[in-house]
């Protein structure tokens, strides 16, 4: 495997479980010091002690993303203890799919809080963490270009994520920080599996044209691709993530 990451420093929000563990553990196999954040400390020692026991290294930081304090202690942290900071992935998500009716304020403010509010902190102090040059990845959905039935909330703040990765690419293109978006279709995560019942999984495969859910592999690949200098001149752009299903859709 390529050490496209030897000597990077590199936070993951979300990154416990599903899509975020598997992108911090792919972003350490290629060398990066990676912080897992996750509200769920206990969850998050444990992804960073699994990477540790693979050779990789991890330190664990504990917190609600939607309160930019979250980033303003974990992000400074790194790089008062690596000495830099060089990838932020916006990963962390609270969903529920549900009717109009049934929406609540709580679910409002959880929704919009940790899945659009978060990205926008974590853009603004990681951009003053990186100086000069960095990599963001922010992770979006193929809802964002979708209405999905009974997903009013979450199609609109992936769509935030999307609007908000085109800005901040402009405004920080000049001091060489990237920012781009996945966006990625049915994913086989835990959170999936809560919020698509059997039939509606059917419905997803029968649209998606590569015939299967993805993995979470699939979307560490592109982060990592997104992150490294591979995709050097690559910003402002969604990645979608999804095996065809939101050109079927559409």
């Amino acid at each position: 495997m390529t050490r496209r990451f030897e000597g990077k420093v590199a936070l993951v929000t979300g990154g416990a479980r599903g899509i975020g563990r598997a992108i911090s553990e792919a972003l350490a196999a290629e060398g990066a010091v990676v912080g897992v954040l996750d509200r769920q400390e206990d969850l998050a020692r444990e992804a960073a002690e699994a990477i540790k026991a693979q050779g990789g290294r991890a330190v664990t930081f504990g917190g609600d993303v939607a309160r930019r304090d979250t980033f303003a202690q974990s992000i400074p942290a790194l790089k008062q203890q690596f000495g830099r900071f060089d990838i932020l992935v916006n990963n962390a998500i609270w969903v529920r799919y549900g009717p109009i009716e049934a929406i609540t304020p709580e679910m409002l403010e959880r929704m919009v809080g940790t899945g659009f509010n978060s990205v926008a902190w974590g853009i603004q102090v990681a951009a003053e963490a990186m100086g000069e040059g960095g990599s963001i990845v922010n992770i979006a959905s193929s809802a964002a270009y979708l209405g999905l039935p009974e997903g009013m909330l979450y199609c609109g703040v992936k769509a935030g994520v999307v609007g908000l990765t085109r800005s901040a690419a402009v405004d920080l293109g000049p001091r060489g920080i990237r920012v781009n978006a996945i966006c990625p279709g049915s994913i086989e995560t835990e959170g999936v599996k809560i919020n698509l019942t059997p039939e509606k999984t059917q419905v997803r495969l029968a649209k998606t044209p590569m015939k299967r859910l993805g993995a979470v592999d699939d979307v560490a690949k592109a982060a990592c691709f997104l992150a490294s200098s591979d995709s050097s001149f690559i910003t402002g752009e969604s990645l979608l993530v999804d095996g065809g299903v939101t050109h079927a859709f559409l």
